[in-house]
């Protein structure tokens, strides 16, 4: 059987990563390795590794390389522990193809060591472009290093092609999220009360605020205003904040936000919700406010808006009810009650309609991995 090993950093890949995982696991010529690192391991972001374990999965190596400061100078002493965890794990395992998606640092680690080490790598969601974040470069970086490009839209798919990859190793499937979100179920608004310990209110918002990495000295300033702007709604709006990651200046956001839920009670943050809980909010929250790709994503697939503050998403493919917004308190404040009464019902996702999971596999299981 052919080793695909998947690498997973966090709550923010592996939700992507779930059905592709599920689909390789139940395959009869493939063989499922699992290596979790990053975020996953640390207590600060929430254990997620036991939802890898939950889920049913089996995660052969647990990759170690989270410092607990989140300066610049930790983030790249990260990388080079990563680069050592992952070649002791990849002799171990000794994977015939590596697969991962996205571009976090951790991924750069994964994806330069199995470069080196001879193992072809599989990328998921190549070809997209970040002009606000390092993710870029990384993103770009990975798909050098890649021997299969799974792209998630059309304009990814001739990015890619453009970095002068072979177009018979490029595949538009569409996002594997979208399989994920077609699969979950909805539980009541009340059931969803209980399991988030929050009472909703009439009118209530989702807030995801990650570091701008390429302008990190601002990132404090710029949540400050966002927040200011959030609380002007008052109290009869509920506030339902999902933290951070790892990226330089995450844990000082964090911090921010913790002082911000004190000060309003309607206002809750959480380390991580898991795609179950963070879908059945979406679908029963009326509106997303903030930077994280899934505002792009994921969101436009439950046909409600997003407003996408600042310039980290910006160049990605986008929905029409995605409402882009300057960093300014009176234009956040305005965009989001646009999107409170924008219609959604008619929106298109361009990630795609479902079933990339099942086109993934397809290919890598024709990979004939002895000829790569």
């Amino acid at each position: 059987m052919t080793k695909i090993c998947v690498i997973t950093g966090g709550r923010m890949d592996y939700g992507h990563l779930y059905k592709v995982m599920k689909a390789i696991n139940a395959s009869e010529i493939l063989k499922l390795q699992i290596i979790a690192t990053c975020m996953h391991l640390s207590p600060e972001f929430g254990l997620t590794f036991k939802k890898i374990e939950k889920d049913g999965f089996k995660i052969n190596k647990k990759v170690e390389c989270l410092l607990s400061s989140d300066t610049p100078s930790a983030v790249a002493k990260s990388v080079g522990i990563a680069c050592i965890s992952f070649s002791d794990a990849y002799m171990d395992l000794s994977p015939d193809l590596v697969l991962m998606m996205g571009d976090r640092y951790e991924l750069l680690a994964a994806a330069q060591t199995a470069l080196l080490m001879k193992i072809p790598i599989a990328h998921i969601s190549g070809g997209d472009t970040t002009e606000g974040a390092y993710d870029e470069a990384i993103r770009h970086s990975i798909t050098k290093m890649s021997h299969f490009h799974f792209v998630t839209n059309k304009d990814a798919y001739k990015r890619v092609k453009q970095l002068g990859e072979n177009p018979k190793n490029i595949f538009n499937v569409g996002s594997p999220t979208i399989d994920y979100i077609l699969e979950t179920p909805i539980i009541s608004k009340l059931e969803l009360e209980q399991k988030l310990k929050f009472k909703l209110k009439k009118t209530n918002i989702i807030f995801t605020y990650h570091p701008v990495t390429l302008n990190s000295k601002k990132n404090i300033d710029d949540l400050l205003i966002i927040l200011d702007a959030l609380a002007s709604f008052g109290e009869n709006v509920g506030l339902l904040i999902t933290k951070s990651n790892a990226d330089d200046g995450g844990r000082i956001l964090n911090q921010e936000i913790d002082k911000f839920t004190s000060k309003h009670k309607n206002a809750k943050a959480y380390d991580a919700l898991g795609q179950f809980l963070y879908y059945n909010c979406i679908t029963h929250f009326d509106c997303v406010v903030g930077n994280s790709s899934s505002g792009l994503f994921e969101v436009p697939t439950f046909k409600k808006p997003t407003v996408n503050i600042g310039d980290r998403q910006k160049g990605r493919i986008r929905s029409k009810s995605v409402i882009d917004c300057d960093i300014d308190k009176e234009s956040i404040i305005s965009s989001i009650k646009i999107a409170l009464n924008l219609d959604c019902q008619n929106v298109l996702n361009p990630y795609g309609e479902g079933k990339a999971s099942e086109k993934i596999l397809s290919v890598l299981e024709k990979i004939d991995h002895k000829n790569i």
